[in-house]
């Protein structure tokens, strides 16, 4: 049996990590600034994270979701407490994707209402609901067409309150730091009159914090820079340091119902070892603080690179945009240099999303790769 070929691949067979480094069959060290999709969050192979896992697996790796699990609570309770959510309620799912595809169905529960506003160049899945919400006709099959989806440009405010005031909007789904789609954010403005018009129409703010959650803008949510509460938070990437785990945080205002919702594997043991391992790892080794004082050190390195036409993000999801298409400076990076880095659907931004344990010295080698290439 053959894999079925639906990923391009590099000629680089990662074989172990550990930290912030990457190393291939060969031997090569190569410098993560990627973190496999801002998924490695606490860094590569922390020893008191795999030593949670492996003291779980061998007690017990899985029962399903029918019995009480300790391990669930104790999740809840931290994450309540580092993100300053502790109002909210946790229900554990897989993936980024089955958070998204749950907070739509809740905000279709609660409202009774079915269609659904997402912004330009948004990414949030690839499952029915959420690839309907994303921004990418080519992933975008003809069963996940049926869903109702209306695009509007980002700082629309106009559009938007257009389209909730025909009243059959059951939510608003938006990252507040794009991802995939090139690190745009609005302003406070924007989100806040967004969060007062979801209110008055009767339709659920979600904010998607699969990839700017965790602590990679310096705070712990991407949402709480702005004076916004969401009905439904989604995460999921770097919550489990490459375990798959995802979730999302109800508003107390929305009302859990058995059968509901539900999942095999959303928040099993393993799981829930690996959530609270990155939790306690973030706030012990303060990694939030580190990724707001690192990224902004970073920022000022990288005003002084050639062709950099604009940064964006916060913290540590950075967008360097060129003013020319960034795959050959890419491949240059991976291949003679040595280090990860991602790209963006704006062919001419650079990601760096790189595990937040990661210094402004670790980034010497990048900023003296980018000035050599590009001087």
């Amino acid at each position: 049996m053959k894999l079925f070929d639906v990923y391009p691949l590099y000629n680089i067979t990662p074989v172990s990590a550990n930290g912030i480094y990457v190393y291939d069959e060969k031997g090569t060290e190569y410098l993560d600034l990627y973190g496999g999709h801002a998924v490695i969050s606490i860094g590569h192979s922390h020893p008191y994270y795999v030593k949670s896992i492996q003291d779980q697996v061998a007690k017990l790796g899985f029962y399903s979701n029918a019995i009480q699990n300790p391990l669930q609570e104790e999740l809840a309770q931290k994450l309540g407490e580092l993100s300053g959510c502790e109002d909210y309620n946790l229900f554990l799912c897989n993936s980024g994707a089955e958070a998204n595809e749950n907070a739509l169905k809740v905000a279709s529960f609660v409202t009774n209402k079915s269609r659904v506003l997402a912004f330009k160049n948004s990414f949030h899945g690839r499952t029915s609901a959420a690839v309907a919400a994303t921004d990418n006709p080519q992933i975008n099959a003809p069963l996940n067409q049926q869903q109702e989806v209306t695009f509007i440009e980002l700082d629309d405010l106009e559009t938007v309150k257009s389209e909730l005031q025909k009243g059959d909007v059951c939510a608003v789904i938006i990252e507040f730091i794009q991802g995939v789609g090139g690190l745009d954010e609005s302003n406070r403005e924007f989100y806040e009159q967004l969060s007062n018009l979801c209110k008055k129409h009767d339709a659920l703010l979600i904010a998607d914090e699969v990839q700017s959650g965790y602590g990679r803008t310096g705070d712990f949510f991407a949402f709480q820079k702005y004076n916004v509460t969401p009905d439904i938070i989604s995460i999921a990437k770097g919550m489990g340091n490459g375990f798959p785990i995802g979730g999302i945080l109800l508003h107390p205002n929305i009302e859990a119902k058995h059968g509901m919702l539900g999942t095999t594997f959303g928040g099993n043991h393993l799981a829930c070892s690996a959530g609270i391992a990155v939790l306690n790892v973030l706030k012990d080794e303060s990694l939030m603080e580190n990724a707001k004082k690192t990224g902004a050190l970073l920022s000022e390195e990288l005003k002084v690179v050639p062709h950099v036409k604009k940064l964006k993000g916060r913290g540590l999801m950075l967008g360097l945009e060129f003013d020319f298409p960034i795959k050959e400076l890419r491949s240059k990076l991976l291949f003679e240099d040595h280090i990860f880095t991602g790209s963006a659907s704006n062919p001419n931004l650079l990601r760096i999303l790189p595990p937040l344990c990661i210094t402004i010295d670790d980034f010497k080698p990048f900023v003296e790769a980018l000035k050599k290439h590009l001087s």
